[in-house]
């Protein structure tokens, strides 16, 4: 299973790289970051910064610049289930593991409603702005619904690029297909299953994406409109998120009733989903320190760059057609583009679902 510093040198974020990329070789962890990422997520994790404490001491990494900000004001209640609970350790601990040197600022919402979640997403851009700018992450949507453009508005904060994952089913999610925001889809790690070593990369047949049902094609697509039509497409860029490839997970909380975690190691989890690509995307663009003025802007520069062999390695399949790019100088703040070749099958909604591999959105 991976952890930071051998998918670091899986998405050459390392300044000394492994043959292989053996995560059990590959010890060297990414390096970077500055000013802020926010991370929005529904109810409280009491446990978010001893357990990201230890997550940090296990693998190496300096030790975080984090806070928790309630944004009703006052402490939400818990998620009875843990699966909340879970969701927050992988955003924090993942943000942290690609930018170590970012403040990491976990804001809770009162509940897991969408009034709510908004709310937070204003406090945490409140927050960042306030910080210097940096990104903001969501690992958290929803199918797509009528009136959904309405609140697009709450995506754009200049000096800010929000983020979100696509989801863990067919078809498309807001606001992931919000046109200002980066939309964080999933790729599966292939590996020899007796050295270790990577072999290649390749789409993860669970990412969402798609057509979007009611955002329209922005301009920043015009370049693959013969791909996406006259509709927004997502997803814009990809990371590992295959629970068979997952990567580690400490959260001391009960997760639907157990702390058994992964192979009986208390507290430690296997997570995959897009949940896993939006923390650790974001953690990559403010690594870069490319810092863009806005949403639009970040993603006017991947698409700008779809044809830089230098920056981006294509994979392609039936299903998709995926661009890994790698972080150079402050041109290319990403690590994967991904342009869909997939037709929307409608509007669903994921709820959360949990295994020690498990499918967080």
């Amino acid at each position: 299973m991976a952890d930071p510093g051998s998918l670091g040198c899986v998405y050459f974020l390392v300044s000394t790289r492994v043959s292989g990329c053996n995560p059990l070789t590959a010890t060297v962890n990414p390096a970077g970051g500055s000013k802020a990422i926010a991370i929005v997520d529904a109810f409280d994790d009491p446990n978010a910064t001893t357990d990201l404490a230890k997550f940090s001491a296990q693998f190496g990494l300096p030790a975080a610049n984090f806070s928790v900000v309630f944004a009703s004001g006052t402490r939400p209640p818990q998620d009875s289930t843990g699966g909340w609970e879970l969701e927050e350790s992988l955003d924090i601990e993942w943000a942290h593991a690609m930018a170590p040197s970012a403040r990491i600022i976990l804001v809770e919402a009162k509940s897991n409603s969408l009034t709510d979640l908004l709310a937070a997403e204003t406090k945490a851009a409140t927050l960042v702005a306030a910080a210097g700018g940096g990104e903001v992450s969501n690992s958290w949507g929803g199918g797509e619904f009528s009136g959904e453009t309405s609140l697009d508005s709450h995506f754009i904060e200049s000096g800010l690029v929000f983020f979100a994952s696509t989801g863990d089913f067919p078809g498309t999610a807001w606001p992931s297909v919000a046109p200002n925001v980066v939309a964080a889809g999933g790729t599966a790690i292939s590996r020899n299953p007796s050295t270790l070593a990577f072999i290649t990369e390749r789409p993860w047949a669970e990412t969402g994406g798609g057509r979007s049902l009611f955002e329209s094609i922005p301009t920043y697509q015009t370049s693959i409109a013969s791909i996406v039509g006259s509709s927004r497409g997502v997803p814009d860029v990809s990371f590992d998120a295959d629970p068979d490839t997952g990567v580690w997970v400490f959260d001391s909380t009960p997760v639907e009733g157990s702390t058994a975690g992964c192979c009986g190691v208390k507290g430690w989890w296997i997570v995959g989903g897009t949940s896993v690509s939006s923390p650790a995307l974001t953690g990559v663009a403010n690594s870069a320190g490319h810092f863009a003025t806005s949403s639009e802007n970040e993603l006017t520069t991947i698409y700008s760059n779809l044809g830089n062999t230098a920056d981006f390695h294509d994979i392609a399949s039936v299903r998709s057609r995926v661009s890994r790019v790698r972080p150079v100088g402050i041109s290319a703040p990403v690590l994967a583009a991904f342009t869909a070749r997939l037709e929307s099958k409608g509007a669903r909604f994921s709820g959360t679902r949990i295994s020690t591999t498990s499918h967080l959105f």
